[in-house]
C-alpha cells in the first residue's frame, strides 16, 4: 500500500509549484522522449538546460502550424530512435503528465492532427472472441498519434523554453571529482576529438544501450545490478490509409499460449493524417517479414476478420518495417551502495520493457515526475539521489510486474520467476476472466494496466472477493 500510495503521489495532475533554481548548469543525456521530459523538469531548476543528442534536435524542430499543414511528411522517425517507425501506445497516465508539463497539450495536439477515436468504435479480441472494451471513463480524451509526431510536439515545447538548448553530440564518458558527477565528455557532430561539458547536475536518457554501468566502473563505482528476461519479441508494422467512414477506428487482439494456439498480439490505431498504423506480432520464431504478401496473408490468417480487412482493402502506406527486441530490462539503481552525486537516469537507461504493453513513453513521463518530486524536495546535493532512485524503483515495479508476469506465460520464456509467480499469475487468469463479465472489475484492471493506478490496487480485499465470487469461469 505504501509503494500505491507513492505511485498516487508521483502521478499527480497537479503542475508543480515552487520550483526552485538549484543549479547553473545541468546537462541531459539523449534527446528521445525521456530526455525531453527530463530537460522540461530541469528548465525550472537550472539557469541553464543543455540537451547533447546525436540528432540534430534544432533541424527537427518544427512549430505545431508546420506539423499540422503537413501531418505525413513534416515528421518522421529519426535515426536515434530505430523502433519509431513502429506502432506506440501513449497510456492514459502518459497524456495526463504531458498535460501536467505542458498545459493544454492535448488540445494542441488533436489541432495538430493526433487522433480522439469517437466511443464505441473499437474491438479487443481475446482468444479470437470480442471482449469487454476499456471503460470509457478512464478519462475524457483519448491521444493517438505516430511515435514521430508525438515527440515533435513534445520537442518544440521543450527546445522553446528560454534556459534549453540542444547540441549535437555522443556522450563518451563521465567526469566524477570526489563521489560528485561534474561533467560529461562527448564528441561534437563533425569532429572526431572530445571537449568536456562542466555540469552541476547530470541525466542519462539515453535508451537500453546506455553506457553509464560502463562509466561508472570506470569511474571506480559498482555496476547496477541487471535484470533481463528473454522476450524475444518479433513484430511488423505497416500504415494504411484510413477511409473517412470507416465503422471500426481500432482494433487490438491477444492470443494467449495453449494447445493448438500460438501466442500472438496485433493491433490497428487511427494516427495523424487520415491514417491507420497496424501491427502483427509474434514469438522466438514465430517471425513477421517485411514481404507486403506475407504480412497480409498473416492479417488475414492468424487475426480477427478486421485485421484482414484493414489489409485487403485498405491502400498500404510504404514499406513494411520490422522490429526485434530479444528482452525487457532493468537496471536496480536502487540495490547500488555507492552512487555519484548530481547524476540520476531515466526512461529505458533504467528500465525497457516488452513494447507490445504501451509502457515506455508512459514510464518516461513519471520518471520525469520522480526527478520533479526529489528536486522540489530540498535536495542534499552532495549527496546520491536516493530518494529519486526509489520513487523510480515504484513506477519500474509497477510496468515490470504488469508486464513480465503476462511474459512469463510464454513457453519460450523460462524466468527469472518472482517469489510468488504460481499464485500471481493464478490470480492474474481469474482477475482476467472476471474482467470480461464485471465492468467494476474490467474499471480496476483497467486502471493498473493504463498506469493510472498500481498493481497493488488489484490486491485489496474488497476486489478480491469480488473477483472470486466470480467463480473465475472462462
Amino acid at each position: 500500500m505504501a509503494a500505491a500510495r507513492r505511485f498516487a503521489t508521483l502521478s499527480t495532475l497537479q503542475p508543480p509549484q515552487q520550483t526552485k533554481v538549484l543549479f547553473r548548469r545541468a546537462v541531459v543525456l539523449g534527446g528521445s522522449v525521456a530526455g525531453l521530459m527530463a530537460a522540461r523538469v530541469l528548465s525550472d531548476h537550472a539557469e541553464h538546460v543543455l540537451i547533447i543528442e546525436r540528432d540534430d534536435l534544432a533541424a527537427l524542430d518544427l512549430p505545431d502550424e508546420r506539423i499540422a499543414a503537413d501531418p505525413v511528411g513534416a515528421v518522421g522517425p529519426r535515426p536515434g530512435v530505430p523502433q519509431g517507425s513502429q506502432v506506440h501506445a501513449l497510456l492514459p497516465a502518459g497524456k495526463n503528465q504531458l498535460e501536467r508539463w505542458f498545459p493544454g497539450f492535448v488540445e494542441q495536439a488533436l489541432a495538430a492532427g493526433a487522433v480522439d477515436p469517437p466511443p464505441g468504435h473499437d474491438r479487443f479480441y481475446l482468444d479470437g472472441k470480442l471482449r469487454n472494451q476499456v471503460p470509457s471513463d478512464l478519462g475524457t480524451t483519448a491521444l493517438v498519434s505516430s511515435r514521430p509526431f508525438l515527440e515533435a510536439l513534445i520537442r518544440h515545447r521543450v527546445l522553446a523554453r528560454a534556459n534549453v538548448q540542444a547540441v549535437r553530440g555522443r556522450a563518451e564518458g563521465l567526469l566524477i571529482d570526489k563521489g560528485v558527477a561534474t561533467g560529461v565528455r562527448y564528441v561534437p557532430e563533425g569532429s572526431s576529438a572530445a571537449v568536456v561539458e562542466q555540469a552541476d547536475f547530470l541525466v542519462d536518457a539515453t535508451g537500453r544501450s546506455s553506457r553509464l554501468s560502463d562509466w561508472l566502473e570506470a569511474g571506480g563505482f559498482p555496476r547496477p545490478p541487471m535484470q533481463r528476461m528473454g522476450i524475444k519479441l518479433n513484430y511488423a508494422t505497416a500504415l494504411y490509409r484510413r477511409p473517412a467512414d470507416t465503422s471500426v477506428w481500432s482494433c487490438i487482439s491477444v492470443d494467449n499460449p495453449r494447445p493448438g494456439q500460438t501466442a500472438r498480439i496485433g493491433g490497428f490505431t487511427p494516427i495523424e493524417g487520415g491514417r491507420w498504423t497496424m501491427l502483427v506480432s509474434g514469438y522466438a520464431d514465430d517471425r513477421p517479414g517485411r514481404d507486403p504478401d506475407e504480412y497480409r496473408e498473416r492479417c488475414v490468417r492468424d487475426f480477427p476478420a478486421e485485421f484482414g480487412e484493414v489489409a485487403t482493402t485498405a491502400e498500404r502506406v510504404g514499406d513494411v518495417i520490422t522490429y526485434h527486441q530479444a528482452d525487457s530490462r532493468r537496471r536496480d539503481f536502487h540495490r547500488v551502495p555507492r552512487f555519484p552525486a548530481r547524476l540520476v537516469a531515466a526512461g529505458d537507461a533504467v528500465a525497457s520493457f516488452n513494447p507490445v504493453y504501451g509502457q515506455g513513453m508512459t514510464s518516461a513521463m513519471l520518471h520525469a515526475s520522480c526527478l520533479s518530486e526529489y528536486l522540489r524536495g530540498e535536495p542534499d546535493l552532495a549527496k546520491p539521489a536516493t530518494s529519486y532512485f526509489a520513487d523510480v524503483k515504484v513506477i519500474v515495479d509497477a510496468a515490470w510486474q504488469v508486464s513480465t508476469t503476462a511474459d512469463l506465460a510464454l513457453p519460450h520464456v523460462d524466468g527469472p520467476y518472482p517469489r510468488g509467480y504460481r499464485v500471481t499469475r493464478w490470480l492474474s487468469g481469474r482477475i482476467f476472466n472476471a474482467s470480461t463479465r464485471d465492468q467494476t472489475v474490467n474499471r480496476q484492471l483497467a486502471l493498473v494496466t493504463s498506469m493510472l493506478a498500481h498493481p497493488s490496487a488489484l490486491i485489496s480485499s474488497r476486489f478480491l472477493l469480488r473477483v472470486l465470487a466470480d467463480g473465475g469461469r472462462a
